[in-house]
């Protein structure tokens, strides 16, 4: 009269349910973890990145430049803009507002801020695609090493 068919011990029952209390435990712990680690990774750290050489790009016309020397001046190709006004010169540029295109000059000295900023007012002003305009790596070095060969 027993309820445990077949083999085993009379009155045993095999259980075949799986126990979550355990898994359940386990993934809060993990929650847990991962909660405090996620602002550690999110956090920058200071590296020097490598210099690289890369193939000059062939313009086949000419581009919109703006460009940011040292002293945080901003410009539209050769024209000083103030940076506060840059969003509403690109919106009124035709030819920024018919690519959707520009590219962008700094100084390497700059502050990170500054250039996010104007990349930020380009992006304000309608403009998708921000490229980055480099000076090849060996071009600072000969040209100084000109300028020192030059002198008597």
């Amino acid at each position: 009269m027993g309820m445990g068919g077949g083999k085993g011990a009379p009155g045993r029952t095999t259980m075949s349910e799986i126990n979550v209390t355990p898994m359940v435990d386990v993934m809060l712990v993990l929650m847990i973890i991962f909660m405090v680690t996620a602002p550690l990774i999110q956090q920058g750290v200071k590296v020097n990145l490598p210099e690289t050489k890369a193939a000059a790009v062939e313009a086949s016309d000419k581009k919109l430049v703006i460009s940011i020397d040292v002293k945080k001046h901003v410009f539209i190709g050769e024209t000083e803009v103030q940076l506060d006004e840059l969003e509403e010169k690109l919106k009124t540029n035709a030819k920024a507002q018919a690519d959707k295109e520009l590219y962008l000059h700094a100084d390497k000295e700059l502050p990170y801020g500054i250039v996010v900023e104007v990349m930020a007012a380009a992006q304000r002003a309608g403009i998708t695609n921000v490229g980055m305009i480099t000076d090849p790596m060996g071009a600072s070095r000969t040209s100084k090493d000109k300028k020192d060969k030059s002198k008597p």
